[in-house]
């Protein structure tokens, strides 16, 4: 499309009120996060934690022009050892306070087992260093509070969550629609995580094979809804601008049978005010339908996946008077309208939103995610996820959980959710 064509399209796309591309009216512009000036010096960071996790991590701020590795630890050295193979020229170390006594180290990243989290993150606190905790924060309810009100307290310092998706784009594009509301009346709310994976990790020795396994022990572990639910519990509340009031839950081992005490298998209900209801479900037997979140509403459905979501109208839904532009797609047996988080960048090109170029982002929610920490850091800002919301998520997966081992109905009053 040349200069000419692309100037009608935008002409177009005003006069229908295009709610895909128009900045003015829904805040679609670019949202990702602005690198620092390519003069300043790059942030530097340890990371605490070389699991498969970590090394996403590790390879992830490799990719960001903006960060450097200075040092990476891990009390267990082959895993110490596969971090320095993505982080060459860092130093390892296998005591973390070693790592915080070098200067040059200004941002830690914990990416140890939940239990750990808040002896880390203090340990850094104390040491002036800048804190990305991996997401649950905490697995226990006093210590995801401890934890997050000592990262309040230590404010010169920034704090971000690994709750990615306060730092995903597309959730935000997705959020702006949600405002405006294309939904109609929210109706149900469902979401799925499904993966065939036993999380039971082997080792050479029977005591390094139970600290691999954390996740499989009812005492460590925040279960399936504390370590992957709490993500899309996140979601939701964002979205909807809402808190639960109460939650039900059930789980079971139904495929790993080999001895743990921790469901691979559970399904939990959050009541909302107003008689809304939002079931989750997760399973580690089957990886059919990987991981959604669907809001469904008098008006039209949201779709949403973590690089891609569709908008799904009724049949006697208003017309909004932009959908003859947007790019369609089938979804669930339906015509779903593809939500572009860049569109307003993709225009700007001379392009058409998923028409020119690939319809997902470039960047994970990982890259995302460290990319809007660094940002946070070098510009003095609030990360997108602060203390107040790394707990709020947290306690919402830990109260799931506990309704999912109890069997019972818990109660989540304002205060179990604020710090």
């Amino acid at each position: 499309m040349g200069a000419g064509g692309r100037r009608d399209f935008l002409g177009r796309l005003g006069g229908a009120s295009l709610l895909l591309a128009t900045a003015e009216g829904m805040g679609l512009g670019d949202v990702l996060p602005e690198e620092p000036s390519a003069d300043a010096p790059p942030v530097g960071f340890g990371v605490v934690g070389c699991g498969p996790w970590g090394r996403e991590i590790l390879s992830t701020l490799a990719r960001l022009r903006a960060a450097t590795t200075v040092a990476v630890c891990d009390t267990y050295a082959p895993f110490l050892k596969r971090g320095l193979e993505i982080a060459p020229g860092a130093r390892g170390v296998a005591d973390i306070r070693v790592l915080l006594d070098m200067p040059a180290v200004e941002a830690v990243v914990v990416a140890t087992p939940t239990p750990t989290h808040r002896e880390l993150a203090e340990l850094a606190f104390a040491a002036g260093k800048h804190l990305y905790c991996e997401a649950p924060i905490a697995h226990t309810l006093d210590d995801a509070r401890a934890l997050a009100r000592a990262a309040r307290e230590h404010g010169k310092q920034l704090f971000q969550g690994g709750v990615q998706g306060r730092a995903n784009a597309l959730y935000r594009h997705v959020g702006r629609f949600v405002e405006s509301g294309v939904l109609g009346t929210p109706a149900l709310v469902t979401a799925r995580w499904s993966r065939k994976d036993s999380w039971r990790r082997t080792a050479p020795t029977p005591e390094r094979e139970a600290a691999l396994n954390w996740r499989l022990s009812a005492v460590t572990s925040p279960g399936l809804p504390g370590e992957v639910g709490l993500h899309h519990f996140d979601l939701v509340n964002d979205l909807l601008k809402a808190r639960p009031i109460a939650v039900v839950g059930s789980g079971a081992v139904r495929q790993w049978t080999d001895g743990r005490d921790v469901a691979d298998t559970v399904e939990c209900v959050f009541e909302y005010p107003h008689g809304l209801r939002v079931g989750f479900a997760a399973t580690l037997a089957s990886s059919m339908g990987g991981s959604f979140t669907l809001l469904q509403g008098a008006n039209s459905s949201l779709l949403v996946r973590e690089k891609r979501a569709w908008l799904i109208k009724e049949a006697d839904a208003p017309l909004l008077g932009w959908e003859v532009y947007a790019r369609k797609e089938p979804v669930l047996e339906e015509t779903g309208i593809a939500l572009i988080a860049d569109s307003t960048k993709i225009l700007a090109a001379g392009q058409e939103p998923g028409k020119s170029g690939a319809a997902e982002p470039e960047r994970d929610a990982l890259w995302l995610a460290l990319e809007a920490f660094v940002s946070s850091i070098r510009r003095g800002q609030a990360s997108p996820c602060g203390p107040a919301e790394a707990f709020e998520a947290t306690a919402l997966g830990l109260l799931a959980n506990a309704a999912v081992t109890k069997g019972v109905r818990v109660a989540i009053p304002p205060e179990a959710l604020t710090l």
